[in-house]
């Protein structure tokens, strides 16, 4: 996917208010071919990066009404769930590398399941594609933005925000589920 059709894309936020500036932070993550893997990841009823979108814009916008960086908050919304492996089945991963399906048969005890351990592997995976947008707030925000499923809270007002956005977005993702 392209720059046009990005935008095309995300044409349900592009009118709204904050999108231009939201959208320069978050570009280049967005137009990467391994971030753009995540529209073939599914997450509820949606995909990973539709989810991860919608954190990431809400959690920018909410950040302006609190004493905290807007541009960690935007990064962290849209990396968070970014684990390198899917957790769900989806017909498009047939026709991606066979290690994602192979993954998915793989058995595990509960607190090994996906919803403990993403986040760890979430931020191990921005280590190796996107260190350059990594600090101390960004990476505290995505290690426990699964409070309280994972006990530790959030350290800074970033990682509260993108947690109460993913929590949000998650509610009303589901809601849509039939």
């Amino acid at each position: 996917m392209n720059e046009i059709e990005l935008r095309e894309y995300l044409k349900f936020l592009s009118n709204k208010s904050y999108f231009e500036n939201w959208f320069s932070i978050v570009k280049p993550i967005l137009l990467s071919d391994e971030f753009q893997k995540r529209l073939k990841f599914k997450h509820h009823h949606k995909s990973v990066f539709y989810h991860s979108v919608l954190v990431s814009y809400n959690a920018y916008k909410f950040s302006f009404n609190k004493k905290c960086d807007s541009k960690n908050c935007a990064i962290a919304g849209l990396l968070h769930d970014f684990y390198p492996f899917p957790w769900q089945y989806s017909s498009d991963l047939e026709h991606m590398d066979p290690i994602y399906l192979e993954h998915l048969k793989i058995k595990k005890p509960l607190f090994k399941k996906h919803g403990f351990t993403h986040a760890k592997e979430s931020l191990e995976n921005i280590h190796k594609y996107y260190p350059m947008y990594l600090n101390k707030r960004v990476e505290n925000a995505v290690l426990r933005h699964m409070f309280p499923l994972n006990i530790v809270p959030p350290k800074y007002a970033e990682g509260w925000i993108v947690t109460l956005e993913d929590k949000l977005v998650s509610i009303k993702e589901l809601g849509r589920i039939k």
